[in-house]
This record gives C-alpha cells, structure tokens and sequence, in this order.
C-alpha cells in the first residue's frame, strides 16, 4: 500500500509538518531558555550595578551585630526586582572565605546547599563578581562579593530553571496540539491533494495499459490544463499517432509478407551466426525441402559460398548452386550491418536459362556442322572437276555435278529452315487462316505420298472414322506439319513395312494420327525429339538427308496454331504421332 502515489503523498505531507513542527518547537524552546537566561543576568546586573544598593550593602550600620542579615535585609528590599519568590529564585548570604551558608530566603535555611559553580568558585577565589551564563546547566546563578566591615561576604543568588522549565513544558504542550491539529489538517489536505494529482495519473496508467495492449481508440479525459493536463493531451496524441504508425507498418508488412509469400524466387534470410530466421515457401520448393527456424546455412547450401564473405562484402555475391534437377543462382548480401544483422539469401531458378543457353551452344554447333559438311562436299567435287577439267569421263563430270547440287539443295532446306524457326522466334511469320477442308488436306496428302510410299513397298491406309469439318488454319503451314510426319513415317520404316493414318473430331477438336512399325524412337529419346538438330541416329539422318529441324519446325507450327503435336504411348515396335487442332481455329492470333 505504500507503494502508492497517493500514500507517498500523504506520508510526504505528515514527514514535512512533522519536521517543520520539530523544528519550530526546538527553535522556539532554544529562545524561551535563552531568553530567560539573558532576562535574569541582565536584571542581576541592573539591580546590583545601582549606587544605593552597593552603598547600602557595604556600609555597616552601628551597633550591628550580624552583617549578614543586614545584607539579606537590603536586599529583600529589591526582592521584587530581582524576581526573588524563595522557591525557584533563591538568596543565599555565604561566608567570603569558606563559602559557608549564614542566611538566605531559602525555606530549607541552607539545609543541603552544596552549590558549587563556576560562578560561586570564582567569586570566592578571586573576589570579583561572576555570572556567566552555562545553557547545559540546569540553574542559572549570580555570585557577587561583598565586604561589609571587616568581613566578607558572598551573595549568591540561584535559579533552578522552575520557571523556565514550567514555560517549556507549556510550550510543548502547545506544540503537540498545534502538530496534532497540522497533522490532521496536513492528512486531509494531503489527501485531496494527492486524489487530485493521483486521479490524473490512474487514467494515465489505465490509458498506457490499453495501449499496451495494442487497443489505441481509448481517449483519456483532459480535466485541466496544467501540466498533468498537458501531459494528458501529450499522451492521447502519441496514442493517436502510434496508432497511425502501427497500421501504416501493418499495411507495409501485409505487403511485404504478400509479396514474400507469392514471389517466385525463394527468399531465405539468415541470422549473423547463420541460422533460418525466415523462409517463403518458393525457397522450400526450389531446395526441395522443408526450411525450418534455426536450421543452419550449410545445411541448405553446403559450402557453396562463404558466410563469412557475404557478410562483409560491399555489394552482394553470386553463386550458383545445384540441388537434383535444378540449378540455382543465389543471391547473397548483408542487411543492417552496423547492427551485425543477417545475410538475405535470393533464389533465383535458371535451369530453364541454363539449359536455353546449352540448346543454343548445341545449336550453333549443330547449325556449323550440318553447313560444314555440304560446303566441304562442295568445295571437294568442284576441286576435283576443276583440277581435272575435260580429263575425266562425262558420267563421272556428271556424277559429281550432282553431287554437287544435292549439297547445294541440302544447305538450301537448312537455310530455309533456319529462316522459318527465326520468324518463329521474331514472331514475324504470321498465320494465314482460313477457312480449309480438314479432311481435303488428309485426302491431297495422302496422294502426294502414296507413290514414295509405293517405292519402299509399304501399305499405306487412310481412315477417316466420319465426315470432317473445316477448320480455320493456315492451309500451307498444316500441310507441312502433315508431310513431314508421315514423311519420318516412310523413311524410318523398313521397306514393305505398315503406315496407317486415322483423322476424326470430338469437343470441337480434330485430330490426325500416323501409326506405323517402323524402327521407333527409344525412350531416352522421347522427351527430347522436337528439339532443334536433334536426332536419335545422326549418321541415319545425315543419310535419309535429315536436318533435325523438321519436328521442331511443325512443333513451332502446331502451337501457333494453340493445338497440340506429340508422341503417342504405344506397345511394340513402331512409333504413332499424334495432331490435334482447334476448329474455331486460334484465339488471339
């Protein structure tokens, strides 16, 4: 309970009359003595420093027998001046040489008196009067000499302080009711002071309670307009302004978290002693597996890239990394270093990029060989007929001619093909729809090769399994795709072998497929046949005079057109490739 503002009020208040009482009352009890004291000396000096009184003591009457009653008689005489009641101011007429008692107003006559001052002894052993004034004793005194005839005498007055002491006791009686009654008053006051001061600060602490549990609406009431009413209206704005700073970062954050959360790259951030302190799901996907807190960086990325240097480095470092059948580029750099923070770890995947940039490593090696070997075909035979020009016999002269212009034929449908696959990737070669017989393209292909067809002796069959409607496509680009799958058909099957093409339509779908049982494709092969120069048997092709351009052509085709071109599984040898197209034709071409 002491604890509590409005008791250390209350206790401040009773401390502070407390101790201001104790020190009036010390203060005005050390005055009263002191008073009193200067009061009584200055009144014995008044008294015996008059003529009469000094000529009265020391002149002896005649026929006197005992000086010192006639001095007690004179001086009972000014009893009244100098306060003399024979109780607590007192006379006493002491022998000059022993400091004996001979008479006095004490009611006791002497009895007991044992007095032995600084004054008394110094009157007796120097003769001279002596009232020096001592606030630790407790009686005040006046020795004064006098020699009266031929005798001497000491007149000693004592005051035992009774006075004094009444006075005092009355005072302090005074004081403890005026610090009872301060007290009281104090206690009161203290108490509607400290619950007006005390009242404030509740509704603060209440206010600050509320805030800190996150609720910002609660408006403290302003009674006044002193500094606790200033602190008051201090408070209610921070609240105010705390409570538009918390949702303007809970905006931010919700932002931050969305997009950390549905980015692509994966984002892991690390501690400076390199454990998991954050992870979006895109990185867990990326590595594979799950991220949890306090997982440490070589778990998830081993030694390929120093923690160390990361987080030292100026800028950031790039690392690549390599996890099953991915490859990922990482993406390091220090946050909040002054405050030795963390490292910020960016997963970027580029195994589509790293791949892109094989195929087209491959490619251009490709592209350079399959030129190559024409140009060096060429370049051989005409050296050959110009070396020996009108030397060799007319069959041969016309043999390497042709030779010469197969090559040149060859390169020729390189070039072409290239061109076709660049307008492809420019996007420069647009479709020419119309509206074109579906089953009129089957019927007009299936002449043009049922003669080569014939030449290797293969059984050639069209099933169309109901009527076909037209469709909207580019007629020469369709064709093309058609001729060069049925086209592989004829060419890698062995002679007297079975080719078989069935067409039909369905979900406003038709669809071409070529079956044969010719030698197939194995399956390592599979995933890779529509990809640019890319053969399964490449001395085969070379000899077939195949360019591994013509699949990735009519694949090219196929998709501009939003259909679709692909292998179809199958049991035993042989292969069967599957066409299908829309017949409303392509959206937004």
């Amino acid at each position: 309970m002491l604890r509590s503002l409005h008791m250390k009020l209350v206790m401040i208040m009773v401390l502070l009359i407390l101790s201001l009482m104790t020190v009036v009352g010390a203060f005005l009890i050390n005055s009263v003595v002191v008073f009193y004291m200067e009061e009584f000396y200055s009144q014995m000096a008044d008294v015996f420093a008059r003529e009469s009184l000094s000529r009265d003591l020391t002149t002896q009457v005649p026929g006197e027998e005992d000086g010192a009653q006639a001095i007690l008689e004179v001086i009972r005489s000014y009893s009244g001046e100098l306060g003399l009641d024979g109780t607590s101011r007192t006379l006493y007429i002491l022998d000059g040489e022993t400091g004996g008692y001979l008479t006095g107003t004490d009611d006791q006559q002497g009895k007991g008196f044992e007095y032995n001052s600084v004054n008394l002894t110094k009157a007796l052993s120097e003769k001279q009067s002596s009232s020096q004034a001592n606030l630790a004793a407790d009686y005040m005194d006046v020795a004064l000499p006098v020699e009266r005839g031929e005798r001497e005498y000491i007149i000693y007055i004592l005051d035992n302080k009774t006075t004094v002491n009444q006075l005092i006791n009355q005072i302090f009686v005074l004081i403890l009711e005026a610090l009872i009654f301060g007290l009281v008053i104090s206690i009161l006051l203290s108490f509607l002071l400290s619950k007006t001061m005390v009242i404030p600060i509740q509704r603060l602490t209440e206010g600050a309670m509320q805030v800190a549990k996150g609720d910002f609406s609660h408006r403290i009431e302003v009674g006044s307009r002193d500094e606790i009413g200033v602190l008051t209206d201090t408070f209610n704005s921070m609240a105010r302004q705390l409570r538009d700073t918390i949702r303007q970062v809970e905006n931010e954050r919700n932002k931050l978290d969305t997009l950390f959360l549905h980015m692509t790259d994966g984002v892991v951030a690390f501690s400076h002693d390199g454990m998991v302190i954050h992870a979006n799901p895109a990185a867990a996907k990326m590595l594979g597996r799950e991220i949890a807190l306090n997982t440490h960086y070589q778990e998830l990325f081993g030694e390929s890239a120093s923690l160390a240097e990361a987080l030292i480095t100026p800028d950031h470092v790039e690392e690549e990394f390599q996890t099953h059948d991915k490859v990922l580029q990482l993406l390091m750099a220090p946050f909040d270093r002054e405050r030795q923070g963390g490292m910020l770890v960016v997963l970027h995947d580029v195994t589509e990029q790293r791949k892109n940039e094989n195929m087209q490593r491959e490619f251009v090696a490709n592209v350079s060989h399959e030129l190559r070997t024409p140009l060096t075909n060429i370049r051989s035979y005409a050296e050959t007929l110009s070396d020996n020009a009108g030397e060799l016999p007319k069959a041969m002269e016309e043999k390497f001619l042709g030779v010469i212009l197969a090559e040149s034929d060859r390169m020729t449908h390189i070039v072409q093909d290239l061109l076709t696959l660049s307008r492809f990737d420019s996007g420069r070669d647009e479709l020419k729809l119309a509206k074109v017989s579906f089953e009129g393209m089957l019927q007009e292909l299936y002449h043009a090769v049922y003669m080569e067809a014939q030449r290797h002796q293969h059984t050639l069959k069209l099933e169309v399994q109901e009527q076909l409607p037209e469709i909207v496509a580019d007629k020469e680009r369709i064709v093309q795709v058609m001729m060069n799958i049925l086209s592989n058909s004829i060419k890698y099957t062995p002679d007297g072998g079975h080719i078989t093409i069935t067409a039909g339509n369905q979900n406003q779908i038709v669809w071409m497929q070529v079956d044969d049982d010719g030698i197939g494709i194995p399956a390592e092969d599979r995933p890779r046949i529509f990809d640019r120069f890319y053969r399964v048997d490449k001395a085969r092709s070379r000899q077939s005079g195949g360019t591994g351009l013509g699949l990735s052509i009519a694949k090219e085709i196929v998709e501009r057109h939003q259909g679709m071109l692909y292998l179809v599984d199958r049991e035993g040898p042989g292969l069967s490739v599957r066409l299908e197209l829309k017949i409303e034709g392509p959206e937004h071409v």
